[in-house]
């Protein structure tokens, strides 16, 4: 009766987010034999409520076989969530509507990097990366001299995981591997939190302004800054602005810093930074780790810290920071994130603001507010978890439907400058290293087992043959792809902390890393993926094919993941990337890929 695709530009142009003032346009197909008055029904979305915004009757535009094809024209003017549906009048007066779609709206001088696009971000878990030298601290913690030994992960007697042996990884460490970086192609380099805290993982904050001693020296910092801009490669700092360590200058519960804390006092500078219920032992604290207090983000001697002009935020970025990926991203308010975005990019207008956001970014909802990301006033780019989680059920299940739906879902929704720069991940320190993930047959069922748990010699085989293509299709979808450090050399290693294990230095695996490599140089040989369209040619099943293209050149990405070959056939004279061959029929073998690169685009068919 109604055909109408949200997601094809024949009925909605422009696809993805749309900015203010923008005209869009829309074009449904009625069967002719029902009788209606076609109307455009848009409502706004805040928080859990849709207001009416705006209702259009649809024009006749023409007849196609048994179909009447209505449609209209329309702008939003203010940025925000929107909803359209279409509504038909007949002479009953009966109304049947069409499903509501979304449509995000920007602010129409929302811009992000320009630079990042294209590029490869690396992320290094400091402490487990490299070591030097070794620095001094004088803190309760355990420095191991069995560099590539399995992380303590067992209780201490109180019950508590204390996260504080340390391997000696460090600023320098990287500095000194700046050059293996260059040669993998990367560009831009993630570092896990650097500041001063307790632990070896860093997410509880001891003294924002201070690095951690243990990883170096304000100075080691800014050296690195200057080093890797002679590589071409920036480095983006983890802010860590929901909560802090309860060990920290401004907690203080154990009377190790100068200062007095939240804790120590209620005449304390920092009291207010806390939510205490009972003062002093019950507190706000991030999911219930009492070692992570929860900060007060609309306190605003907390939020001048953050981002006054004399902010943390613009302390970092004046020695060399280019940017932030921020941690939890949605127990920020949309108030701070928007005065977070003004004083990053009043210090630097091209630094990159990431959110660690792990489902659709669109249309995020945290603590019953709706997020507004990608608006305008807030992120240019997230952590890409939908993609990853995509990938990891294509390869394991050999169906490409859950992939298909993501890059509809991204494609759809999510702003053409936003989606250039996701983070585009296959594991990070939250999730099991991907070669272990792909490669697995079975789940240990402890840590005991974890911890000393290696792939067989049959795993390692698939896990490679896996991680292959999830390399290729996060280094050639949209976005930027983020390489977890060591999964470019095959480390394994379930959830935390065994996904955290030492770089193997000396122990590559020279096979992965041979194709990072090769997917590296492949990225940097088009501008396709920089900003370059996508389109999917085919999803069936267990085979799927797509190509990224601008108005000069494309590259198409098959992959087969059946038991038996396919042919791919161009209507034009195509070369396979791999092999140099040029021709307009190319077979496509079982378990397998191809990329194929062409200097303009054509219709590319499967058989």
């Amino acid at each position: 009766m109604i055909i109408f695709d949200s997601k094809s530009e024949l009925f909605r142009y422009p696809q993805g987010a749309v900015k203010e003032n923008e005209k869009i346009t829309l074009r449904i197909y009625i069967k002719r034999d029902f009788l209606c008055i076609p109307k455009l029904i848009i409502e706004k979305r805040e928080d859990f409520n849709k207001y009416p915004y705006k209702s259009l009757i649809l024009e006749w535009i023409s007849t196609e076989k048994n179909y009447d094809i209505y449609g209209t024209e329309f702008c939003i003017e203010e940025f925000g969530n929107y909803f359209y549906s279409f509504e038909f009048e007949n002479s009953n007066n009966i109304k049947p509507y069409t499903k509501l779609n979304e449509l995000l709206i920007f602010k129409e001088d929302y811009t992000t990097p320009e630079w990042i696009k294209g590029d490869i971000i690396y992320h290094i878990f400091v402490d487990r990366f490299y070591k030097n030298h070794t620095n001094e601290k004088n803190d309760d913690i355990i420095i191991r001299n069995d560099w590539g030994g399995i992380p303590y992960y067992k209780p201490n007697e109180n019950g508590e995981i204390l996260n504080n042996d340390f391997f000696g990884g460090n600023i320098n460490g990287i500095i000194y591997k700046l050059p293996y970086l260059h040669s993998l192609g990367v560009t831009v380099i993630y570092l896990s939190p650097i500041f001063e805290a307790h632990s070896n993982h860093k997410y509880d904050t001891g003294d924002y302004l201070k690095i951690d001693p243990l990883f170096g020296s304000e100075d080691d910092f800014i050296n690195l800054c200057k080093s890797a801009e002679d590589y071409g490669i920036s480095i983006i700092l983890d802010g860590v602005f929901s909560h802090t360590g309860d060990d920290s200058v401004y907690f203080n519960k154990y009377d190790n810093y100068k200062s007095v804390g939240a804790y120590q006092s209620k005449d304390s500078e920092f009291f207010e930074w806390y939510t205490f219920n009972n003062w002093s032992e019950d507190y706000n604290c991030w999911w219930n780790i009492k070692t992570l207090p929860t900060l007060n983000k609309t306190n605003q001697s907390y939020i001048n810290f953050i981002v006054g002009e004399e902010g943390i935020l613009k302390y970092w970025l004046k020695r060399g920071a280019r940017g932030y990926r921020l941690d939890v991203a949605d127990e920020l308010q949309n108030e701070f994130l928007n005065q977070l975005r003004q004083s990053v990019k009043s210090e630097k207008s091209d630094a990159v603001i990431i959110g660690e956001v792990w489902e659709d970014a669109s249309n995020k909802f945290s603590y019953d507010k709706l997020k507004e990301y990608f608006c305008g006033n807030q992120l240019d780019s997230v952590t890409n978890y939908p993609l990853r989680t995509a990938i990891i059920y294509y390869l394991k299940n050999k169906d490409c439907t859950k992939l298909y739906e993501v890059m509809n879902m991204i494609s759809e929704k999510y702003p053409a400058q936003s989606m250039h720069c996701l983070m585009n991940i296959l594991g990070t320190h939250d999730t099991v290293r991907i070669i272990t993930q792909l490669g697995s047959e079975t789940t240990p069922d402890n840590k005991n087992d974890m911890a000393i748990s290696k792939l067989s010699n049959k795993e390692l085989s698939n896990g490679i043959k896996l991680l292959k293509i999830a390399s290729l299709l996060q280094m050639t979808l949209p976005g930027v792809p983020c390489i977890y450090y060591g999964d470019e050399v095959g480390i394994e290693g379930w959830k935390d902390p065994f996904n955290r294990r030492c770089f193997p230095w000396g122990k590559e695996n020279n096979e992965i890393l041979s194709h990072y490599k090769l997917l590296s140089k492949l990225r940097k040989s088009s501008p396709v993926f920089i900003d370059g369209k996508y389109k999917c040619i085919s999803h069936d099943t267990s085979i799927f094919i797509f190509e990224r293209y601008n108005e000069k050149e494309k590259t198409i990405i098959g992959i087969n993941l059946s038991n038996k070959p396919i042919i791919l056939n161009s209507m034009e004279k195509i070369k396979n990337y791999s092999t140099m061959q040029i021709g307009n029929e190319f077979i496509i073998k079982e378990n397998s890929y191809i990329i194929l690169c062409s200097g303009n685009s054509k219709k590319t068919k499967l058989t």
